[in-house]
């Protein structure tokens, strides 16, 4: 049998006679408590603190292609050579559209001498995505 009692706290019964035990969760402030109970003779009771996660992605590809790629989407949207392009630029924020999008993957594959499958170039937003693919596409064609 559950029951929830308040907006915040969840009571949990199971319903045998004999092993009536008592699971209750509460919640304040970001933190979970956690409470469990066999008529009082044994419990057991933890914290839970929420936390937030951050995830940091690592620059695969070297800062030579990086610049690279910089300077082919200059080209590509006709920006001003001291505009501010950098690995985290979104193609979007520059004013790119898709039919941009895709001009600069040409000049991409021409520069590097690669080619890049249409999945592969759908997943590109951003200046360090088409590196990081720039650098993975090289190192395959080496392999």
């Amino acid at each position: 049998m559950a029951a929830i009692s308040g907006a915040s706290s969840i009571s949990l019964r199971s319903t045998p006679p004999r092993s009536h035990q008592n699971l209750a969760l509460s919640r304040t402030n970001g933190l979970r408590s956690i409470s469990l109970s066999d008529y009082g003779r044994s419990s057991l009771s933890f914290g839970l603190q929420q936390r937030s996660i951050r995830l940091s992605v690592s620059c695969a590809a070297k800062p030579e292609t990086v610049e690279k790629v910089c300077t082919i989407v200059r080209k590509q949207l006709a920006l001003p050579d001291d505009s501010a392009v950098t690995g985290e630029s979104k193609f979007a924020a520059l004013g790119a559209d898709s039919l941009d999008t895709v001009e600069i993957v040409m000049g991409l594959e021409e520069e590097f001498g690669i080619s890049v499958e249409e999945d592969s170039a759908q997943s590109i937003a951003t200046v360090q995505d088409a590196a990081d693919l720039i650098e993975k596409l090289i190192e395959k064609n080496k392999a």
